[in-house]
């Protein structure tokens, strides 16, 4: 590979944090250590690194004539169901290449009822569920109990918590009611997935996509609570990690294959499966803009448990971007 001029977009979370925003509010967001990790990386593998940091700043960068080879890009945004999007959508009108997925797949993956209902489609297996934007609505959930409750446009885990599991009515009620007041968008209810979650780390696009790994999440906390923002925040004493079984990993591996290659997700990220209670695995949501932060993002976890280091997957993400980006030209 030829040595490139590398652009990195980020948002940093303590940045946020100083104008105001809170710990919850700016959970998605990465912090120095990653941004300083995924430089290191890129310029170790004797590339040219410019950090441009969000989509405001990547405006003014470009306003003002910079252009990269490529944007190494893990901008999350904070505003808007399509946060996530800005910066790819940016690139594009300016025919700059970048890794990871584009605009429409980072839109549809963020909201988690559009992915499902896509996944869905593809006869890929997924809870049943509903979506609810107005509190009146929710008298009319026809779902069986239990079931597990989430914003809608929210990563992260935040908004789920032990209050996500109901079992009536009246739960269902109080849950939904603060989860439309506190983040004013829909509220994702599912049929709760009883059986073993994982996460499925993939590397690559379409056809050249593969699994990397798959990893179950063990929670050390309450039947129903789920792998929370809370417990995510908490992970070295409420959750342990591990190596899935060689039946679980290829369950889990087909079926995230499946949404991968459905959603057009690109580069690297992860699907989150979990088992019904039937013990067939099923989709509840993907990650193409998976975190990298080397000491706690799942993904990175993941790699620890496959033996590989940090900058070996750095290094397949933008091997995989440079790959796609080249067959596109031809």
């Amino acid at each position: 590979m030829r040595k490139l001029f590398i652009g990195l977009t980020y948002d940093l979370r303590s940045e946020y944090l100083k104008a105001g925003y809170t710990e919850e509010e700016t959970a998605e967001l990465d912090s120095e250590i990653t941004v300083a990790a995924i430089e290191r990386v890129l310029k170790t593998l004797g590339h040219s690194v410019e950090r441009i940091g969000g989509i405001k700043s990547l405006t003014a960068f470009l306003a003002d004539g910079k252009r990269w080879d490529l944007v190494f890009n893990i901008a999350e945004g904070l505003h808007g169901v399509s946060r996530e999007a800005q910066v790819p959508a940016l690139l594009d009108a300016y025919e700059i290449p970048y890794t990871f997925s584009p605009p429409l797949t980072l839109c549809a993956a963020l909201d988690k009822p559009t992915a499902k209902r896509l996944a869905r489609d593809h006869g890929i297996r997924t809870a049943d569920f509903c979506v609810i934007e107005k509190p009146e609505e929710i008298s009319g959930v026809k779902l069986p109990y239990p079931l597990f409750c989430k914003p809608a446009n929210e990563g992260s885990s935040k908004g789920v918590g032990a209050y996500s599991f109901v079992q009536n009515k009246g739960q269902l009620n109080e849950t939904v009611s603060a989860l439309l007041e506190k983040f004013r968008q829909p509220v994702l209810i599912e049929e709760y997935l009883p059986g073993k979650e994982t996460t499925v780390g993939i590397l690559g696009t379409g056809l050249n996509a593969r699994v990397l790994g798959v990893m179950e999440i063990c929670l050390n906390a309450p039947a129903g609570e789920g792998y929370s923002y809370e417990n995510k925040i908490n992970y070295l004493e409420k959750i342990k990690y591990r190596r899935a079984d060689e039946k679980t990993a290829d369950e889990c591996s087909a079926l995230a294959l499946r949404v991968w290659r459905a959603l057009d997700c690109r580069d690297a990220g992860r699907v989150d499966v979990k088992y019904d209670k039937e013990g067939e695995p099923a989709f509840i949501e993907i990650n193409p803009l998976a975190g990298l932060n080397p000491e706690y993002s799942d993904l990175p976890i993941l790699c620890g448990l496959l033996n590989m280091p940090y900058a070996a997957l750095i290094e397949e993400i933008l091997n995989s971007a440079v790959k796609r980006i080249k067959e596109n030209l031809k």
